[in-house]
């Protein structure tokens, strides 16, 4: 994993080892291909140059402390939001060179994502479908079968707003979902998401990846990431730290102890005697 320097810190702001997307080689093209990606919002720098390969096929987990850049990456990474610096391909399309080829090729759960409410569950999902161009027909049988599997076909009739976050959460999947994408981005999908139903979604992304799919997952557990994927990459500070294999970065530890012996700052209870009882 190579690592660029602060892109404030390069004469002209702007990293000078940006690469192009992957090509003439035998080797398929990343799902995803992130070359020198940075933003910086202020005097804070979210991202710092970052480089970062997720193979085809692969379950990609992406972790890292609150505030560490992951979800500035991924909204960078699948063109929601426009980068200071850097280049990004989706099986070898460049993102922002290319977005609507680009985002054909993508299903995106942003966190935090504002849905539009005011519709029923059915009639979002149906709407997702129809706004990239698919046949009634064809969005009308996905929507039930994507209803059906993630248990909101008692509710497809609800208003969004009358949902629960879970729920909400579920929903936004489905809408992610509708056109089968090739590259599937979730950011903290299991967030609000009861046991039943995250393992529900456990098995879709399984089966899903199992079929020639690729998922990046955000999340901040660490045992769902080491049992669900195969390769992680652990984010701090807006770099990438450590990115291969889960067994690779985790070195024959836990992935959890892993992560905080490279991110750091496990704090002490000290000064909270006040809180003991007894």
């Amino acid at each position: 994993m190579s690592q660029n320097p602060d892109p404030a810190a390069v004469p002209g702001g702007e990293p000078q080892n940006v690469q192009p997307a992957p090509n003439g080689s035998s080797q398929p093209a990343p799902a995803l291909a992130i070359r020198g990606l940075a933003k910086r919002f202020g005097q804070k720098i979210a991202v710092n140059g970052i480089n970062l390969d997720v193979p085809a096929g692969s379950f990609y987990g992406l972790v890292g402390p609150n505030g560490a850049g992951k979800t500035t990456a991924l909204s960078m990474a699948t063109g929601l939001m426009r980068p200071d610096y850097g280049k990004v391909w989706v099986h070898g399309v460049d993102v922002w060179e290319k977005p609507l080829e680009a985002k054909r090729l993508m299903g995106v759960l942003p966190d935090g994502v504002r849905l539009f409410d005011r519709l029923t569950g059915e009639q979002l999902v149906t709407y997702a479908g129809l706004l990239r161009g698919m046949e009634r027909e064809t969005v009308a049988e996905r929507t039930a079968d994507l209803l059906k599997a993630l248990d909101l076909a008692a509710d497809a009739g609800t208003l969004v707003v009358d949902y629960s976050a879970g729920m909400t959460k579920k929903i936004a999947l489905a809408s992610a979902l509708i056109h089968a994408p090739r590259l599937l981005v979730l950011d903290e999908p299991f967030e609000a998401v009861d046991p039943v139903s995250a393992a529900n979604i456990r098995d879709i992304l399984a089966d899903y990846v199992s079929s020639g799919g690729t998922v990046i997952v955000s999340s901040h557990v660490m045992d769902l990431v080491q049992r669900m994927c195969d390769h992680v990459a652990v984010v701090a500070a807006g770099n990438v730290l450590a990115a291969g294999t889960v067994d690779e970065v985790r070195g024959g530890q836990s992935l959890e102890d892993t992560f905080v012996n490279l991110v750091g700052g496990r704090s002490t209870s000290e000064g909270l005697s006040w809180l003991r009882t007894s």
